[in-house]
Order: structure tokens, then sequence, then C-alpha cells
């Protein structure tokens, strides 16, 4: 039998990208451009309020990363040209219907020749605003459906989504979505919850408005409305809970079009394409390593003993590619979970060990020149004893210092009120990462393992395209390459 190609299913495609400065979404366009420059066009929609400024932004943004070096030594001085060729800026939002696409023979233009759709428009934060989140998380999957819909020649709607829509579930995960639509919406359509839902933010707003409230006021109260919502319906944080309600309207909305859901674990660095170590913006864990390395960071709470899934993001576009390459044209709707925990798992207090390996071997050096010793850091495997631990070491002092200005008419306020203010962040941070440093699940990816499998069986270039978490050496690749990429892309002295 004569093998298929991944690369020849590539070649002469159109492609819309949502979410296109994202740094999942970034990794994949380049990629793209790099193995198969025959693609015909790639449609990148970015929020921008005309042509040109979207322009701007894909070339500030995305095009101008160090990501791209790779693929622009590989062009040298045709490189502009080759990109102008083969990469298409469009204004719009996935929260608008259209996609917010406001050019008509644009829209027309799309929805005749784009035959693969990868959506990874989202925001991450997991504390967003509860109407931001919604709007694009949850309701902007339904204007994607329905472009999609549109769309003559579609093959492929592939929807980025994460493997913690799961919440707070224990044990094996599997990579199913009927127990999510059973579980999240308890009995409500998903027009009971999209009316609900809108109805109790524009109330919400409505009163802050009433009140007065300042723009400042209005965000940190929705942001607090976004996690009061969000446990209300059994998720710990806005971000995975919206990014469950998205995949349950996809479900419901999607009819024949041909679907697949890629749920990755935490996205680390890049493992080796285009090069190894690259990384946008601090992901779910380097904002603890940055705080370790510069000595701010000395206690935790964190369960040394839990498997921490995280897998690099080129695995995840490789994964990602080979979906959109096999299951083409089929009018079902297929999960994978994309992460290590199942196949290649490392715990907390393994990475905890590489973490203090690499900086007493190279420690940091901070704006003053000096080195930043660090130690081992201290664990708490329960919130309890991490609140009782932050009591005795923090809230006691402040309350004697909230004594102490008071009685001496206020002359530390200053100090008391920057003291509380940094005491209520590390709280409400601890907060929102709890869930992940005490996670109890491991993500069944038997999909993904078939996916592998037949790519390998049926597919000639499928070593292009390898997403297996076995090869990763953790040890290795923790040590010198994602801190590395850390400390040169992203951390500031």
């Amino acid at each position: 039998m004569e093998l298929k190609s991944i690369l020849a299913y590539l070649q002469n495609k159109t492609i819309l990208v949502t979410g296109a400065t994202g740094f999942l979404a970034m990794v994949f366009v380049e990629k793209i451009l790099r193995v198969q420059p025959d693609v015909k066009k790639i449609y990148l929609l970015l929020r921008a309020s005309n042509t040109n400024s979207a322009t701007n932004r894909m070339h500030n943004e995305i095009l101008g990363k160090e990501l791209f070096r790779v693929l622009r030594d590989k062009h040298g001085a045709d490189f502009d040209s080759f990109v102008s060729q083969k990469v298409v800026a469009v204004a719009g939002d996935v929260t608008s219907e259209n996609l917010g696409v406001k050019d008509f023979k644009l829209t027309e233009e799309m929805c005749n020749e784009t035959e693969i759709i990868l959506n990874s428009a989202a925001t991450t934060n997991f504390d967003e605003r509860y109407d931001i989140a919604l709007d694009v998380n949850t309701f902007g999957i339904l204007h994607v459906v329905s472009f999609a819909k549109k769309c003559l020649k579609l093959e492929m709607l592939l929807h980025v989504s994460t493997a913690y829509v799961c919440g707070e579930r224990v044990g094996l995960i599997p990579e199913d979505l009927p127990s999510l639509t059973d579980d999240i919406v308890k009995g409500t359509t998903k027009f009971d919850f999209k009316a609900q839902e809108k109805i109790v933010v524009e109330k919400k707003l409505t009163e802050l408005k009433a009140q007065g409230a300042t723009e400042e006021v209005i965000t940190s109260t929705m942001k607090d409305f976004g996690i009061e919502r969000a446990k209300h319906y059994g998720w710990p944080n806005t971000y995975v809970f919206t990014k469950a309600m998205g995949e349950v309207f996809l479900g419901r909305s999607k009819d024949e079009l041909p679907v697949v859901i890629i749920r990755p674990t935490v996205v680390t660095s890049t493992y080796k394409e285009p090069f190894p170590g690259w990384i946008q913006g601090f992901r779910t864990i380097d904002s603890v390593i940055a705080g370790y390395c510069k000595g701010k960071l000395t206690c935790l709470l964190a369960d040394p003993t839990t498997v921490f899934d995280m897998i690099p993001v080129d695995m995840v576009v490789n994964s990602i590619i080979s979906a959109m390459a096999m299951n083409a044209n089929q009018s079902s709707i297929v999960i994978y979970h994309v992460g290590s925990s199942f196949r290649n798992p490392i715990k907390i207090n393994s990475i905890h060990d590489f973490v203090f390996r690499h900086f007493t071997k190279d420690p940091w050096v901070d704006k003053d020149g000096n080195l930043v010793k660090v130690g081992k850091c201290t664990m708490f495997s329960t919130m309890a004893t991490f609140r009782m631990y932050m009591q005795i070491c923090f809230m006691i002092p402040l309350e004697g210092l909230k004594f102490v200005n008071k009685a001496c008419g206020h002359y530390f306020q200053d100090s008391y009120v920057t003291y509380s203010r940094k005491l209520k962040l590390v709280m409400r941070f601890v907060e929102l990462y709890k869930p992940y440093m005490l996670f109890k699940g491991i993500f069944d990816d038997t999909n993904s393992e078939e996916l592998q499998k037949v790519a390998s069986e049926s597919y000639v270039d499928a070593n292009k395209f390898n997403f297996d978490p076995n090869c990763i050496d953790w040890e290795d690749y923790i040590m010198n390459t994602h801190i590395y990429g850390l400390r040169k892309h992203v951390m500031v002295k």
C-alpha cells in the first residue's frame, strides 16, 4: 500500500487561523510556512480596526518575532516577498458575527477558499473578566462554527481547548465530550445558558455603572464575578469554565462539520522546532520558576507527589497538523489529549529538583550584578497547612503593623497598604494555581496515541510531525532547554 503524506495534504491548502498572535498559533504558522512553502494561503484573523492595523500587528507581533528566524534565514532577501504571497492579515474578532470581517469581498473570498480553520482564539487568564471570557472562549465558538458552515470547501475545523476543561476531576480522565455536556450545563440548553449568563452579566454591569464604579473597580469586580460563576457551576476558575462551555456549544452546534478538539495540558517552550527553548510570555509554571530563581519564592502550595502535566508547544503543533490531515472531511468530532502525564509523567518534586540544580549551577544575576543563591523550596501539600504558615509568618505581623500604624497616627500607612496589597496578591495567586499544583488527575491519551500510530504506519513523513511525549528527557529538557529559553526570551532582571 502506498503511504500517504502530511506535507502533500497541506500543499495548496488555504487555512484560516484565529487567535493568530497567540503562542501556539504563531508556532503553527511558522511550522506550516517552513515545512510546506507550497501552502496556498494562510488568513490570520487579528483584532484590529482595519486592514492596515491588522497588517502592522502581523509584522510586529508575529513575523517580527525571533521564532521566525530560521524561516527568515532560509528565504533571506525574499522573506517579505514569500510572506506577502502566502499570508493575509484580516481585521476581525471571534466575538462578532462573520468573525468581525467587514469587507464583503474578503468575506466572500475566505468562504470560497478556506479549507481548514484553526480556532485558537482565547483569553487564557485564569481570572479574566467574566464578560470578556464568555464572549471569547464560549460564545466566540458559535461565531466560528457559523462562519465554518459558510465555507464551501471546508475539510476541517480544529478547535484548541485545554485538558483542564475537566475541572477538578481525579483519576484517569478520558478524551470524551458527552460527560462534559451532561455535567457542565446541568440540564440547560445552549440557548438557556447563553441567555441566562448574558442577563446575569448585563445585570452586574448595570449595577456597577449605577453605583458610579470606576473602570478599575468594574474590572476587578467582573474578575471576581467570573470566579464566582465558575465555582457555581463546579469549575475552579473562569478560564477553564468558559473553555468547557465553548466545547459544549461546539459539540451541539457543529451539525455535519468535521471537527477535532485538541486539548493540550500545560504548554511549554519548543522542544526542537524551529529551535529549542523558544517561548512567549509566562506559562503556568514559569512564574513560579521566575520568582524562585530571584529569591522571592521560598515556599509553595504544591503536592510534591503530584504529576504535573506539560508538553512542548512544537509537539502540540505537530499533533494539530497530524489531526488535520488524518481527520479531514470526517463528519465527526474527535478529541485528543496532548500531554505527558499518562505516558511520560513527571512529578512536581522532580521539577523542583531540576530547577534547583539549574540555578545552583548557573545562578540568576540581579539588576545590581549580584548572584542570587537559591535553596530548596518548602512545599505545603494542603491549603490548610499553607494558610497556617501564611498566618504565622505574614498575617499576624501585618496585624501588628496595623496596630502600630494606628497608634502612631498612621505614620506607617504607606508601608501597611503596600504590605497588605502584596499579601492579597499572593493569596489570590495561590488560589488560582491551587487546582494545578494539587491536581490528582491523569489525562488518558488513547486517541492521541492512536493518531501517532496511524501516522507512523500510513504517512511517509510522520517523523516530521512527532508528538510522542516518551521521547522527552525531562531532566535535560527542563535544565538545558526550557529554563534557558525562559531566561532568554521572557525573564527580565
